[in-house]
């Protein structure tokens, strides 16, 4: 943004504008008798030189007349917003717009904007001299309402609040001060951070589906580390995830040199980095990782697992004495994945994103475990198998995981050469997927269920299931690889189960 600008070419503003749009609000306009205004986060966008996600529009009055003409008029999809507001959303060829009506009984646009959430969300433009002008419009200069301040902020990347009343108004505001922060990568001015200090208790009142929605924006920022950082010191965190609280000021062995939340916190900061990375962390297998990080909330659920990764720990800590009085967190992965629903489920998280957030929690110990037995022998294309087949198509996700986790914990007693046998790690499992496992599910099975019963004469029954992956495994393994070879195996294998049995 150029220092002092105080007007928008109305060129600048036709292009985000589509040309449907136009004609019909210039219509409506000459209708209605009303002005229009873009406003809020498109002028933002705007003057920060961004693409605008969505398009604000604000009308004095009957935002959802506004919006439902437009629709009809279009063909595109009304969509009321909010059970109190003026303001609907119409959807047509991908593209969101937003009408909204002056709130809280403002008079003019100014005072309008004034009753905004932060002063650089609290900017706009009458729309008048560019509706129904076509190219000629696009020659004039449309000046930039202003009357928080919002276009000094923008120029010093400061976020604050519009009044002291901001967060009384709409408490999910606490939030979104750190959401615009983390994701323009602007401050906190010192007494909006202030007045965050004081009301965080507020943020109890707001529905958790609001709430998720802000943090994941967060989370997928690039800057979660440091913004949840920030928000441990208001207090805010504790009152969104308090049990993240429990790991302040909890001791680590000394493998670690971070209580269990800042690990935590600086295990996400280490996730934030390989994602930026163009090798992510295993230059080796680089490609693989770019296609795997690049699937959709794929960065967003990496960091929740960083985040949440030891969330376990506080509930399953304990002291050995007889190992010298050793900190312990025996099962604190298992823990986390329940907690970590919980966490889910409060927060009205999608289940896909419980389950994948979960399961990379679940299994966040067994590279180390792994590394444990490669450092006294070799690790068994068995154990690789097991592994592989548990994580599926997150296994990438796992590795980055541990790689975070393992640059994330600096103490006296960490392997120094941890990095390096990771990346060993990987490339071992990479080459067993490659060689054992993808040309066997690709290809056709040697047994199935319908062969233990024809063959062996076997009654189905949760069984097949232990045998048919028995045979699986040995075939990756390269154990066995005729039908015949298989058949024996699953015989071999009933009699032991019905032996077992009795």
């Amino acid at each position: 943004m150029d220092q002092g600008q105080e007007a928008l070419a109305g060129k600048q503003v036709g292009r985000v504008l589509p040309h449907w749009l136009c004609t019909t609000l210039a219509a409506l306009q000459e209708q209605r008798g009303q002005s229009v205004y873009l406003a809020g986060g498109t002028v933002r966008d705007l003057l920060l030189g961004h693409i605008p996600g969505d398009i604000d529009i604000t009308v004095p009055a009957e935002a959802q007349v506004w919006a439902r003409e437009v629709a009809t008029q279009t063909g595109g999809a009304f969509v009321p917003l909010g059970r109190e507001e003026d303001a609907a959303r119409v959807v047509y060829h991908g593209v969101n717009v937003d009408f909204s009506a002056f709130r809280e009984g403002a008079a003019t646009f100014a005072q309008e904007l004034n009753k905004r959430d932060l002063t650089i969300n609290s900017l706009g433009v009458c729309l008048d001299p560019l509706l129904g002008k076509g190219r000629e419009g696009e020659c004039c200069f449309l000046p930039i309402v202003d009357p928080s301040g919002g276009l000094s902020d923008i120029a010093a990347k400061n976020i604050r609040v519009t009044s002291e009343k901001a967060f009384e108004h709409d408490p999910l505001r606490l939030l979104r001060v750190y959401r615009f922060a983390a994701v323009l990568g602007f401050g906190i001015e010192s007494e909006t951070d202030e007045l965050v200090r004081r009301q965080a208790n507020l943020i109890d009142q707001v529905a958790p589906e609001r709430i998720c929605h802000e943090l994941d924006l967060i989370m997928g920022s690039g800057r979660a580390a440091a913004t949840l950082t920030e928000m441990a010191e208001s207090r805010l965190l504790w009152k969104i995830l308090p049990e993240l609280y429990e790991g302040l000021g909890m001791q680590q062995p000394t493998s670690h040199h971070l209580d269990v939340f800042f690990h935590n916190i600086e295990t996400l900061a280490q996730m934030e980095m390989l994602l930026r990375s163009t090798s992510h962390g295993y230059p080796e297998q680089k490609g693989a990782l770019a296609e795997y990080v690049a699937g959709e909330d794929r960065a967003t659920i990496l960091a929740w697992a960083a985040l949440l990764h030891d969330v376990g720990k506080p509930v399953s800590h304990a002291i050995d004495h007889s190992r010298g009085d050793r900190i312990t967190f025996y099962n604190h992965d298992n823990e986390g994945v329940r907690i970590v629903k919980a966490i889910g489920k409060r927060q009205r998280w999608s289940n896909h994103a419980v389950e994948k957030v979960a399961k990379l929690i679940g299994h966040h110990m067994r590279p180390f475990h792994l590394l444990n037995v490669a450092r006294t022998g070799s690790v068994s294309t068995k154990a690789c198998i097991r592994l592989i087949k548990s994580m599926g198509d997150e296994l990438a996700g796992l590795f980055l995981l541990a790689m975070a986790d393992a640059r994330a914990g600096q103490g006296v007693m960490r392997p120094q050469d941890m990095e390096m046998e990771l990346g060993q790690l990987f490339a071992r499992m990479d080459f067993v997927q490659t060689e054992n496992v993808i040309p066997v599910l690709a290809g056709t099975p040697l047994l199935t269920g319908n062969d233990l019963i024809r063959e062996l004469a076997l009654v189905p029954g949760p069984h097949f299931k232990v045998i048919l992956e028995a045979v699986l495994e040995a075939h990756m393994e390269q154990l066995i690889k005729t039908r015949d070879e298989a058949l024996v195996m699953a015989t071999s294998i009933a009699e032991d189960m019905q032996e077992a049995q009795g």
